[in-house]
């Protein structure tokens, strides 16, 4: 069952609104929390099924199934936001490369405005800031976080250092606070990384996203943040993503659609 979070409330015409696919309910409001800070942009959420809530492999391809996504999307298409995202790490990248890409182009065609995930953001992300070498943070058990790696890998993103906190479900990820948080990230850090990657859309993070690069001294890109990063890209158009502060490195540089998926309808994999 569809549920939608933010409603796209008071959306003017020329207001750039990105609308984000979110399996149930662990960190979601990391979203208004963004929309808050960032002001004059709209970031609509809409919660899909989560028949199971285990990072698992085959639960997790169920999340990322064809028939939740089309119901979300449908939804985000009756909201006339002007991007989409499937903001899921884990529900994207175990489909792999290929199937992740399949998901998007879904989404796309039913939305019918350029779509992303959270795995494709992360690879966007890393683009942006020059980053080849990095160290993943990950709430997931160790096979689901390999995959991760993998994925990266194949976009020519090298993993340094992987940790894996073996945490099974979204909703105890979202229990994590401030402390733990940071305290998680700084441990799992590697002197060869050039950033530090936080993956799970369940992790709350983007309250303390300065406080963890400071800590780390260097970028720190994790779930949420990149997705909504990715989305706005998408929506901004030619003007781009003007630079941000407050919200970490990714969101203090200007970005444009140039990093990875264009056009209506059909996609560009520069990867």
């Amino acid at each position: 069952m569809i549920r939608e979070g933010m409603i796209a409330r008071n959306m003017r015409p020329n207001m750039v609104s990105a609308g984000f696919l979110y399996p149930g309910y662990s960190a979601e409001d990391d979203y208004p929390a963004i929309e808050r800070a960032l002001g004059e942009v709209s970031l609509p959420v809409v919660h899909t099924l989560m028949r199971e809530d285990a990072h698992r492999v085959d639960a997790l391809l169920d999340i990322g199934g064809p028939d939740v996504l089309g119901e979300g999307a449908r939804a985000l298409r009756a909201m006339g936001v002007k991007a989409a995202v499937w903001a899921c790490t884990s529900g994207s990248f175990v489909f792999g490369w290929e199937g992740a890409a399949r998901q998007v182009a879904d989404v796309q065609e039913i939305t019918g405005v350029p779509a992303s995930s959270t795995s494709f953001a992360f690879v966007h992300a890393a683009q942006e800031l020059g980053v080849t070498r990095v160290a993943v943070a990950a709430t997931y058990p160790a096979d689901v976080a390999a995959q991760f790696a993998g994925f990266l890998g194949h976009a020519g993103v090298e993993v340094v250092a992987l940790s894996c906190r073996g945490i099974v479900t979204a909703a105890e990820v979202g229990t994590l606070g401030r402390d733990e948080v940071l305290a998680f990230v700084a441990a799992n850090d590697h002197p060869d990384a050039e950033a530090v990657l936080v993956p799970d859309t369940a992790l709350h993070t983007v309250a303390w996203l300065d406080e963890l690069e400071a800590l780390v001294g260097k970028p720190v890109l994790t779930a949420n943040q990149v997705s909504v990063w990715e989305g706005l890209r998408l929506a901004s158009g030619p003007g781009g993503l003007p630079p941000r502060t407050g919200l970490g490195r990714l969101f203090a540089v200007p970005a444009t659609v140039s990093a990875g998926i264009t056009g209506l309808g059909r996609h560009t994999w520069k990867l």
